[in-house]
């Protein structure tokens, strides 16, 4: 065995290991390493970048789009009253007649406008977002966002009971949308760009740009990661930033301070979670059966909205304060400036008004009315626990601030995002542990007594479960007709058994489609059939296909989705469909097989990760 002088420097050792070669340390090593690292981060930052920059642009355009739907809104108002300041400063000074006359001539023009370019831009807008996401990779008809503009600013400001900041997600997201199809991005980016607009839209909003991150994330992404999180932060900063230029940084309601009178107090705000919860599902509930009712009646959009639009109108002659987005009866109620016979009786008005405007085909959000509905529970909770705990309660106004966290997360079911707004808008940390206490118990309550939240309802009865997660949604992107067999082995319903028997054994298939002459679908006829009518006396040669075929049968359409199919597949235990064309014919076009859906979610999976997959 042989050693070297040099100390093993050549790599060599005597000890059985593995040589290991060494380099001695020099400067151009150093400089290789250092463009090596270099290389790798420049990598990172050229794949990010253009996300970056592109999440800027929708935060400016964002922004702005905030500033003039506000803008508007102002414009409109002053059309029909000559007046932009809050209708409950000069309501007293408006005709009886107007009062009714304005809603109703702008639930006309909503209706028309809605009807006649975007019916996506009708109700609050934020489930027709999370749809977009969720099946339609962030993609929003352009027209939407300007559609939207002009029909929820005539809603609101014509005297509608709907909110401002659903339409603004709908706007914001439209123009996040419209930036991610004109620079044909791939769909997670796109997604995220929606997201982007939407996070942009309540920033600018309510001057509350963590709120306005969050509500992206938790309500509409569902995405907490890196790549989407950083993208909405910039976006959310730009537009808050251009909000604050235009409006000043001032809080969207005037917020008293706020003071925990005792300890003892934290015991009784548990229980305004529960009454939060409860009152949020008699609001979602009254909401959407007038949704139903406003349905039923065969009249013209137009018409219709009219009709709501004048009913509100008679509302706000002897309640004024549930004019628009309400902001003026919220800070009554927050500066403890209402009995609380008054805001008992605005909770049911303002959910009636609300449901009204928007079943009927109104235009504007239900954040808004949440927040109005909250602040007059809250007020009534905390005039009653003064009264049964005299001395240790704080005034109503503290528990109308909290309420109104509480009937957000009801409502929505997102409690960081409440959280996150109502301390946004007071910037104490006193009132934290109430308002989680609240939110949480409110949420829990909520989803307990009823599923679904005021935005996933609406998906849910189209059949789109957002929580069901990417699997399920993936299966509802997909079409029958993309993936069904074209050429389904038939025969004519006036076949003699023997035929049938003899098709069975050439073409070695397990059904065989019963059609007429014009190949409407008659039945199918399994194995199972022809033994049945093998062991009858019957004579056979009397029997014809249309005998023994089955005539209960489960089909689907081509424009069925793959989940539809899949879940009629289950129900039935069998395993595969025929496809046909709607119609009384019911005209054979194909099959669907049970290997078919499988290749199917195969190949969406494969896809969707190639796309996540790539810079």
């Amino acid at each position: 065995m042989t050693t070297d002088d040099d100390g093993g420097r050549n790599g060599s050792r005597d000890d059985g290991t593995c040589p290991v070669p060494s380099r001695p340390f020099s400067l151009r090593s150093l400089q290789h390493g250092w463009r090596t690292l270099r290389s790798g981060r420049l990598a990172k930052l050229d794949s990010h970048l253009p996300m970056l920059l592109m999440a800027v642009l929708v935060g400016v355009l964002g922004g702005y789009g905030a500033v003039l739907f506000k803008f508007v809104i102002k414009g409109v108002q002053f059309l029909f009253y000559g007046n932009t300041a809050d209708f409950l400063e000069f309501h007293d000074s408006v005709p009886y007649w107007a009062v009714i006359a304005a809603p109703a001539a702008g639930g006309l023009a909503v209706g028309y406008l809605v009807s006649r370019f975007a019916r996506e831009a009708r109700g609050h807008g934020v489930p027709e977002v999370m749809e977009a996401i969720a099946l339609h990779d962030g993609r929003i008809r352009k027209r939407v966002a300007l559609v939207k503009i002009f029909a929820s600013a005539i809603s609101i400001s014509s005297g509608g009971s709907v909110g401002r900041e659903g339409p603004i997600v709908q706007i914001g997201s439209g123009i996040g949308s419209t930036v991610g199809q004109m620079l044909k991005v791939g769909r997670p980016q796109r997604r995220t760009l929606v997201g982007c607009g939407a996070a942009a839209g309540i920033a600018a909003t309510f001057n509350a740009p963590v709120a306005g991150v969050l509500f992206a994330l938790e309500l509409l992404l569902g995405d907490f990661g890196l790549a989407a999180f950083s993208p909405v932060v910039l976006s959310s900063v730009v537009a808050t930033t251009i909000s604050r230029h235009y409006f000043g940084d001032f809080p969207a309601f005037v917020v008293p301070g706020y003071e925990v009178a005792s300890l003892w107090e934290y015991g009784i705000y548990p229980f305004l979670g529960i009454v939060c919860g409860a009152v949020a599902v008699i609001f979602v509930t009254v909401l959407y059966r007038t949704e139903d009712l406003c349905e039923a009646v065969r009249l013209p959009d137009p018409l219709k909205a009219c009709l709501g639009g004048a009913a509100v109108g008679c509302m706000l002659l002897w309640f004024p304060h549930v004019f628009g987005v309400g902001y003026g009866g919220i800070n009554l109620a927050l500066q403890n400036g209402l009995g609380w016979q008054m805001m008992l009786l605005l909770v049911g008005v303002k959910i009636i008004a609300t449901s009204v405007t928007i079943g009927s085909g109104g235009s504007g959000g239900v954040f808004a009315p949440s927040l109005f509905i909250g602040s007059m529970t809250g007020g009534f909770f905390g005039w009653a626990a003064g009264q049964l705990f005299p001395g240790i309660t704080a005034l109503p106004g503290a528990y109308a601030l909290v309420a109104m966290g509480g009937l957000v997360a009801g409502t929505t079911h997102a409690p960081i995002t409440a959280i996150l707004i109502i301390f946004e808008l007071t910037g104490d940390y006193q009132i934290i542990l109430p308002l989680m206490v609240t939110c949480i118990l409110a949420t829990v309550t909520a989803s307990t007594l009823k599923d679904g939240s005021i935005y996933t309802i609406k998906l849910l009865r189209r059949g789109v479960d957002i929580a069901g997660g990417m699997e399920q949604n993936l299966l509802r992107s997909l079409k029958v007709g993309e993936f069904m067999r074209a050429d389904p082995p038939t025969i004519w319903e006036g076949t003699p058994l023997h035929d049938v028997i003899l098709a069975f054994r050439q073409r070695d298939v397990s059904y065989l489609h019963v059609v007429d002459r014009e190949g409407g679908l008659k039945g199918i006829i399994s194995f199972r059939d022809l033994r049945a009518v093998l062991a009858d006396e019957y004579p056979a040669r009397l029997v014809i296909a249309g005998d023994i075929a089955t005539t209960r049968l489960v089909t689907v359409t081509e424009g069925d989705s793959i989940q539809c199919a899949l879940g009629r597949m289950s129900r039935s235990g069998i395993a595969q469909l025929p496809v046909v064309e709607l119609g009384d014919a019911r005209r054979l076009k194909g099959i669907l097989r049970e290997k078919d859906v499988i290749h199917a979610y195969d190949m969406a999976v494969v896809r969707r990760q190639m796309e996540h997959g790539a810079p």
